[in-house]
């Protein structure tokens, strides 16, 4: 289900994101929640995931056990 706050993200996104990729997270999240939503309802929640996760990974790097803004990433 889509998530109202960042507070409402699992504990491992909200022990491991910035606020800001918190945001950028639960964004995606709950857009692709809703565009493929009816599409593949069985498989929503994990295709939610994946698109959260590789948003996060456009403006984010895993540095060692820390993620930090890309250098290359827009502003």
């Amino acid at each position: 289900m889509p998530y109202i706050s960042n507070h409402d993200l699992p504990r491992s996104v909200r022990e491991h994101l910035s606020a800001h990729a918190q945001d950028i997270f639960r964004s995606a999240f709950n857009a692709a929640w809703r565009t493929y939503g009816e599409t593949d309802p069985a498989r929503i929640e994990e295709i939610a995931h994946r698109v959260a996760w590789a948003a996060v990974k456009m403006r984010y790097r895993k540095l060692g056990d820390t993620w930090v803004l890309r250098e290359d990433a827009d502003h």
